[in-house]
């Protein structure tokens, strides 16, 4: 483990164009249209009078505990209005948004033919919902994705606002619908916690079988390149410190929950990304899929033990 920093040795290029590939034919025939209602486009442009048809058209976006007076002052609120210019500019149009989430419900539906494509709607947020799915609705908060370098995320942590970028719309959907397919483990072994996210990796991966899978990680081409070049110190510093069936939850925070840095209490770690826990669970799961005859649903459904134990996982 003392060597795991150190010069990520594969090649960034290799690392970008892992998952660049044909689309599969049977995949791409699925009808799948997806338009993007911009709310946030016509709150920015409604007047006074016409705010109660808006309210009519999209009741479920204006919550009952404030009176029209509050909505009304809101159209005119400066951050709203800077919000909504800057939203503006980058979201001229949703075209690619809207193309990168046909391609990924077209995947959902050729696995998963009974889901309804869902409405989508997109919002200003003032910076707090990324997405929100629901089984018919789904909500883009676009003014999460201006861009990393936005002046609106300053102040906002690195290893957050790197993925502030229209790149990861249909990441954080996939994420979204996975998690609602995914069940949580009913024990809290760190081997348990670790192959519940790998699960969850694997599953966005092949829904978004044309995306980078640093990009499906959520992580740069840099810190994915860091994580495969010292995938195996990683997984000797986990078994030699028989982390894999301790239930110490401060293990989440160290290698699972949103950081700026793995933590393994070592002198290196402000070097390494964060969330390296996800990735060797995402490698297990991979292992076990690629060694064993068994649908992505079954998978879904297996238990931790039975994926590890037919992972034979060896970095």
């Amino acid at each position: 483990m003392k060597k795991i920093l150190g010069v990520a040795l594969i090649l960034i290029a290799f690392v970008a164009c892992k998952n660049d590939k044909a689309l599969n034919p049977e995949i791409e025939n699925v009808a799948v249209e997806m338009t993007i209602d911009r709310f946030d486009r016509l709150f920015a442009n409604v007047t006074p009078e016409g705010l109660p048809n808006l309210k009519a058209e999209y009741p479920f976006l204006f919550s009952k505990q404030y009176d029209d007076a509050f909505w009304i002052a809101k159209l005119s609120d400066t951050l709203q209005e800077e919000l909504e210019r800057e939203v503006d500019v980058a979201f001229k149009d949703t075209e690619q948004v809207s193309q990168d989430l046909e391609r990924l419900y077209k995947h959902i539906l050729y696995y998963f033919p009974k889901t309804t494509v869902p409405k989508a709607i997109s919002i200003i947020t003032e910076v707090r919902n990324k997405v929100v799915l629901t089984d018919d609705l789904l909500l883009i908060g676009l003014d999460n994705y201006l861009g990393e370098d936005h002046y609106f995320y300053e102040g906002v942590q690195n290893y957050k606002s790197k993925n502030f970028r229209k790149e990861q719309i249909d990441v954080d959907v996939a994420h979204a619908f996975a998690k609602a397919k995914v069940s949580r483990p009913q024990t809290s072994t760190f081997l348990d916690q670790i192959v519940y996210e790998g699960k969850l990796l694997f599953l966005m991966e092949t829904l978004l079988s044309q995306k980078p899978i640093y990009e499906v990680l959520s992580y740069t081409a840099d810190e994915y390149a860091f994580a495969e070049a010292n995938e195996v110190n990683m997984w000797e510093y986990f078994v030699s410190n028989k982390l894999l069936y301790s239930t110490d939850r401060k293990l989440l925070s160290r290698f699972i929950d949103p950081a700026p840095f793995s933590k393994f209490y070592l002198e290196f770690d402000n070097d390494t990304p964060g969330r390296l826990g996800r990735y060797i669970g995402y490698k297990i799961v991979t292992s076990y899929m690629d060694r064993n005859d068994v649908a992505l649903k079954t998978m879904l459904l297996q238990d931790a033990e039975t994926i590890f134990n037919n992972a034979k996982y060896k970095p």
